[in-house]
């Protein structure tokens, strides 16, 4: 390790305790003073030395802010005009400033506001950093959110495709306006589980849903057997013309939400147990069999829901023709609903977004970190064994389309 004499004059000693930033000023002059030294080596020669030894020329003087634990430093760094003037000092620095930026960049995954950000820095380094430099800051986070929403699905098929929305609050031309959110979250053949990625939209329209589609298909997704969703007529519009001929599951839990929503509430603890089991019900026969039970029973006191219940009953039971091991985590969209509350976990922190820009940043980051735990689960979400011998036994159905002859299981 190379050594450096420093000359300290006596008047920074005595500066050192009349002033309050003295020591700051005694550490800036004894680094610049190493700056100095180790420029000197590297160039060959000092200031206008003139010798065959010089490996380079001077070519100026920029100053660079660093922030220390003394306070903050103003370092004079050389420049060369053929080369470069390298230091060990700004290397570790460097280091040092990218754990800081990742620690920052943790902190709003984690749904700690920027205004809060800022105040642990200034408590941390005593220096305020604003609200705008943090976000900047964790703009960083943007190449590595893009490059997992946008990447290559690969080989991989996803026999279970379960999508779903949430409504968050962006700013955008001065007003403050709902945004929909639209997550895409698949079941491999494997029986893993996998977030496939998010969207922005302006609302849950078809045209919103179907651009959701066609961008999943352009990366990749195929092998879709059955997709779950909830009864938003744009959603369903856009399955139906985006998978042709591919069975829809309706979530049963929005199925039931939206029968009780429709009952009085005298008789709905009732009812919710008589719905219970006929989603329930071992097989389709005996799940219509309950059904005509229930509808007859409740048609003069609840007739709303009663309309409810056989408007919705096929689409809510598409699932029963799988095997039952593989039913009951395809029948809803609570995979992706436990998504939608960690979102909302971090997002009740920011309540508005500034922009898209961060809201796409911080979900997506958020998702990768979900996604990354799915992946090291130890067991798999779906045993697919069972499901895989079923299918050898199904004799597939075809049907005409609009694009032609569409090949579904069942």
């Amino acid at each position: 390790m190379a050594q450096h004499q420093i000359i300290v004059d006596d008047k920074d000693l005595q500066g050192l305790f009349s002033q309050d930033n003295a020591l700051a000023r005694l550490v800036e002059k004894v680094v610049n003073a190493i700056l100095k030294s180790q420029f000197e080596e590297q160039l060959g020669a000092k200031r206008y030395e003139r010798t065959v030894k010089r490996k380079a020329y001077r070519n100026g003087m920029r100053l660079r802010q660093m922030t220390t634990r003394v306070g903050s430093l103003t370092l004079q760094v050389a420049q060369m005009r053929n080369g470069r003037f390298s230091t060990e000092l700004f290397s570790r620095y460097q280091r040092s400033e990218q754990a800081f930026v990742l620690a920052l960049m943790e902190m709003v995954i984690n749904g700690v506001s920027t205004r809060k950000v800022a105040t642990v820095t200034r408590e941390l380094c005593g220096v305020d950093f604003s609200k705008s430099t943090v976000s900047r800051l964790c703009a960083q986070l943007d190449p590595i959110v893009t490059a997992w929403n946008e990447r290559p699905l690969g080989q991989e098929t996803y026999p279970f495709l379960i999508v779903d929305a949430l409504i968050i609050r962006c700013r955008e031309n001065g007003h403050i306006r709902p945004i929909s959110v639209l997550i895409a979250t698949g079941i491999r053949a494997s029986g893993e589980r996998e977030v496939l990625g998010l969207q922005l939209g302006d609302s849950e329209s078809e045209r919103t849903w179907t651009e959701l589609f066609r961008w999943l298909k352009g990366r990749g997704l195929r092998g879709v057997d059955l997709i779950v969703s909830d009864d938003h007529g744009g959603l369903v519009r856009a399955v139906r013309t985006q998978f042709q001929g591919i069975p829809w599951q309706r979530c049963q839990t929005h199925f039931m939400r939206n029968l009780l929503d429709a009952t009085p509430k005298a008789i709905r603890a009732e009812l919710k147990t008589r719905l219970r089991a006929i989603l329930e019900a071992p097989d389709l026969t005996m799940a219509r069999a309950l059904r005509d039970q229930v509808v007859a029973e409740f048609a003069d006191r609840a007739p709303k829901a009663m309309k409810i219940l056989e408007d919705g009953f096929d689409d809510a039971t598409t699932v029963m023709a799988l095997p039952e091991s593989v039913r009951r985590r395809t029948r809803t969209t609570n995979m992706v609903e436990r998504l939608n509350g960690e979102i909302r976990r971090r997002e009740r922190v920011i309540r508005i977004f500034p922009n898209r820009e961060s809201a796409i940043r911080l979900l997506g980051a958020l998702l990768i970190e979900l996604d990354e735990k799915w992946r090291t689960e130890r067991r798999l979400y779906l045993n697919m064994e069972e499901y895989w011998a079923w299918r050898k036994t199904v004799r597939p159905k075809t049907s005409a389309g609009r694009s032609g002859t569409v090949t579904r299981i069942f």
